[in-house]
């Protein structure tokens, strides 16, 4: 059989024009300069390269050789304050950025209503955990309460744009044949835009907690409890070997709650049941952007 020849005047397919090799090549130009700028900006001192992996390997030495083993009853109980910080911080994050998304996405409000409401989630993503925490030292004082506030508050803008972007990707057929019956714009949104969002929003919640884990030792560092007070304290008076325990608790309970949300963000996403390890690819389960 002989291939359909076209019609005369019909427009045929014509291949992307190659782009050029002097973008290219400006491009890399660019960029070593911007490396080499922000090398001479923060005063490299190349000398002190030869102390720092001898000094490395001697508080490796120190940390794991062994560990105190003894102190790990404490250790757990440290990072279970961390993860209960994390986990309510997640629930206040997710309570407060929940409508925002809503009422920041293209497809739901006008343009007058969204673009305040993702100034608003900006200034939130600006602004770090740490900072956050920092600043309600004053009202909260050194607490785990102060951590969960400042992991609730700092999750507020990531959760709001994954929130909105997600309601953005969804298909508009089910929120036009809501409109066309003569729904309510809630109708709209409950019966035409949830269901098609409703498992990527979820699994971007299960992915802000694990965030929220890593970032609650980081708080615990300026006395919000958990498992970073913990090792500034066994730092600070040098008790080496306590943090290389330490060190281990946090790297095997943050890699056992990783596997857990992702499999459950696996199960969301695809319907299916499925072990998530980390040599498997896990693009689908983790927002495009933050």
């Amino acid at each position: 059989m002989s291939a359909p020849s076209l019609a005369p005047g019909a427009a045929t397919a014509t291949r992307p024009a190659k782009p050029g090799r002097l973008p290219i090549k400006l491009g890399w130009a660019l960029l070593v300069v911007i490396v080499l700028i922000c090398f001479w900006r923060v005063n490299v001192d190349w000398s002190e390269l030869s102390d720092f992996f001898p000094s490395l390997f001697h508080y490796i030495h120190l940390m794991f050789g062994p560990p105190a083993w003894s102190q790990t009853s404490a250790a757990f109980s440290a990072t279970v304050l961390s993860v209960q910080m994390a986990w309510i911080g997640a629930i206040l994050g997710v309570l407060v950025s929940f409508p925002l998304s809503f009422l920041a996405a293209a497809n739901v409000v006008p343009v007058w209503v969204r673009l305040p409401v993702r100034l608003i989630l900006a200034v939130f993503r600006a602004v770090p955990e740490v900072v956050i925490a920092i600043l309600i030292l004053s009202v909260t004082g050194l607490t785990a309460w102060t951590g969960a506030l400042a992991l609730g508050i700092g999750s507020i803008g990531t959760l709001g744009k994954w929130g909105y972007e997600s309601f953005e990707s969804v298909a508009p057929g089910p929120m036009e044949a809501a409109r066309s019956t003569g729904g309510s714009r809630f109708a709209i949104v409950r019966w035409g835009l949830w269901p098609q969002a409703q498992s990527e929003v979820l699994a971007f919640w299960l992915y802000r907690f694990e965030i929220s884990v890593r970032s609650s030792a980081i708080l615990g560092l300026i006395g919000a409890g958990g498992i970073g007070k913990m090792l500034s304290d066994n730092i600070q008076y040098q008790n080496w070997n306590v943090v290389g325990m330490l060190l281990i608790v946090v790297v095997i309970v943050t890699m056992i709650i990783d596997q857990i949300s992702g499999t459950l963000r696996q199960r969301l996403i695809t319907g299916r049941w499925a072990w998530v390890g980390y040599g498997k690819r896990r693009r689908s389960l983790t927002p495009k952007s933050v």
